[in-house]
């Protein structure tokens, strides 16, 4: 199903109106292939990388089923639980239920870690049909009585390979034990190592199977470099490169959240405008660093794997592994980001 439009989708029409006024026209490939099933109710494993359009493939049919089925709001009873490793992934993923549901009578919010919880409660106390969360805050809101899973009727659980990476895992297992056993469960990993294969099969009943990028194949359209430099030079070569004028928006990997920031300040003795974003930087500083290289204030944003996941910046040019990652599903995350 892959020459379908928005259109011809069984999408109430206030969602068809709202993703046209996003000038959504053609299902990307993950969305014509998992949209359908989704709205008939079925399981789902998606195989994706980021930037393939996943987060549509789950938010319409769950706006679409919410708004089909209506039922009164609970206070702390959330219908559906969208499941993100970062608190930068769970915010684009939260825009997008607004912007998709915009015209539908639904109510949302996304709950995650490194600010006040407050807002959030707040929130939750007046009931709403869809929470988006990150796996700590949850556990923190749940154990304090905040939030009561037991109305969930659909689960998603995103990026499941980065939850591995994160340490997750345990927090996760511990909230699908409250969660209804009958339910809708849609799955998405880029990568599919053995013990996230074990999770989709404990998770899912007789899933569908969608899959839109080999797990260990990288973007086609990417051009790949390597250099070989000293590791005493490597700063000298990287201020060299990021000379190219053609360099318009560069994303920067290192290993290390204090290497991300001694390079990032280098960078800036350099007259090269740079930010630095890792898990010890606060939720305020690195949505400002975001905003900054989104809207090209800055043209250089040094990170670590953990912190950029969930970065969804249009026009990136270059990414740069200052330091390799450790995994080969790390180095195709990182240069995912661009060639979309």
């Amino acid at each position: 199903m892959t020459n379908v439009s928005f259109a011809e989708l069984a999408l109430v029409e206030p969602i068809q109106r709202a993703i046209a006024a996003l000038n959504y026209i053609t299902p990307t490939p993950i969305q014509a292939q998992a949209i359908p099933h989704l709205l008939d109710n079925k399981d789902l494993l998606g195989c994706a990388q980021t930037g393939t359009g996943k987060t549509a493939a789950f938010a319409l049919p769950i706006l679409n089923t919410l708004t089909t089925n209506r039922k009164p709001v609970m206070s702390r009873h959330p219908r559906a639980l969208v499941l993100s490793p970062t608190r930068e992934l769970a915010v684009q993923i939260s825009d997008s239920f607004r912007a998709y549901g915009k015209f539908l009578r639904l109510s949302h919010t996304v709950v995650y870690g490194g600010v006040s919880q407050r807002t959030q409660v707040h929130a939750l106390n007046r009931g709403v049909d869809i929470l988006v969360a990150t796996p700590g805050r949850l556990m923190d809101l749940m154990n304090q009585k905040y939030i009561n899973l037991s109305k969930v009727e659909i689960f998603v659980l995103d990026e499941a390979d980065r939850m591995l990476d994160m340490g997750f895992i345990r927090d996760i297992r511990k909230i699908i034990t409250t969660i209804p056993a009958e339910r809708q469960t849609v799955f998405f990993s880029a990568t599919m190592p053995p013990e996230i294969q074990r999770l989709a099969d404990e998770l899912l009943s007789d899933p569908v199977r969608v899959q839109v990028t080999p797990s260990h194949s990288t973007a086609e359209r990417v051009e790949q470099k390597v250099m070989f430099v000293e590791k005493s030079n490597k700063s000298a070569l990287l201020s060299e490169l990021l000379k190219d004028e053609s360099i318009n928006r560069a994303l920067v990997f290192t290993r290390t959240k204090h290497g991300a920031d001694r390079l990032s300040m280098q960078l800036e003795r350099l007259d090269i405008v740079s930010e630095a974003i890792h898990g010890n930087k606060s939720q305020a500083a690195r949505s400002k660093a975001l905003d900054k290289f989104r809207t090209g204030r800055v043209r250089v944003l040094v990170a670590t794997d953990v912190a950029a996941r969930g970065i969804d910046v249009d026009g990136i040019t270059h990414v740069i592994n200052y330091d390799l990652p450790n995994e080969p599903e790390s180095y195709i995350h990182r240069i995912g980001r661009t060639g979309r």
